[in-house]
């Protein structure tokens, strides 16, 4: 009997995550082969088991879905009307020398999304319309605050915003040292950490991320949990929009646009 197939999107989203982060646990540690894949980027065993694992939750749930993997590229009917998007590891580089800090994202296009901590055992994940957390079996309401006052930076290159607008500018921005602190956690992870109040905001340059895999499972969950949710220029994420800024409310987004603007 086919076990995933009687769960609704947020299951198959969770089964697949957590049977991601299973990989990405149980590997850690252990000597990886890393797979280059140009500019500096590269992957390894665990990226491309872990992708696998997932892939075969949602083969097994959904057979009629397509699926985008960050390591093994489209799969699935090329006509399938449903797309999930998945980032097996989100975090590699952390991963590969020792770090903690790491995600598994896993996202059904417009629709549900798991964002699977390998370490503390954590899943945030929503069903769309809104966000939870379940930690040791318990589900829990996420709740987006600002009161940490810390702010996650994206300073990985490429810059596409610059020379205009850089994320690593802003940490030279008097009212951004003044008002918030930076942290740079380099994995989505953070994203689910706005939702869940344990970062007040999160920036990053960019392009379109509406549709990129290591981004989606986080913009889906952050917008169910209720944070404000604009691209660096502040119009809505999507074709037309220019990376992220998401934070727990309209009050610290409008600081971090104003700051943003003033680098422009």
């Amino acid at each position: 009997m086919n076990s995933y197939a009687s769960l609704d999107d947020a299951g198959v989203a969770i089964a697949a995550a957590r049977s991601g982060a299973d990989v990405v646990r149980t590997r850690y540690g252990h000597r990886l082969t890393r797979i280059d894949k140009g500019g500096g980027d590269f992957a390894t065993a665990a990226d491309v088991e872990a992708e696998e694992a997932i892939l075969g939750v949602i083969r097994a749930a959904r057979p009629d879905d397509a699926m985008l993997g960050e390591e093994g590229g489209q799969r699935g009917p090329a006509d399938a009307v449903r797309q999930w998007l998945v980032d097996p590891l989100c975090g590699t580089l952390n991963y590969a020398v020792g770090n903690m800090l790491v995600a598994v994202n896993v996202a059904l296009r417009d629709g549900a999304a798991a964002v699977a901590d390998p370490f503390s055992g954590e899943v945030f994940f929503t069903d769309g319309r809104t966000a939870w957390a379940r930690r040791d079996g318990v589900d829990e309401q996420l709740a987006p605050t600002p009161v940490t006052r810390m702010v996650d930076v994206n300073l990985d290159p490429p810059f596409p915003g610059a020379p205009g607008f850089r994320a690593v500018d802003l940490l030279a921005h008097p009212g951004f040292v003044e008002r918030f602190r930076p942290r740079v956690v380099s994995t989505t992870l953070a994203l689910a950490w706005v939702a869940a109040g344990k970062r007040a905001a999160y920036v990053t340059d960019g392009g379109d991320l509406s549709g990129s895999v290591h981004f989606a499972a986080g913009i889906a969950l952050c917008r169910a949990a209720g944070c404000v949710v604009t691209g660096i220029d502040g119009a809505p994420v999507g074709p037309a929009g220019r990376g992220l800024v998401v934070a727990a409310d309209a009050e610290t987004h409008e600081l971090l646009m104003s700051m943003i603007r003033s680098r422009n």
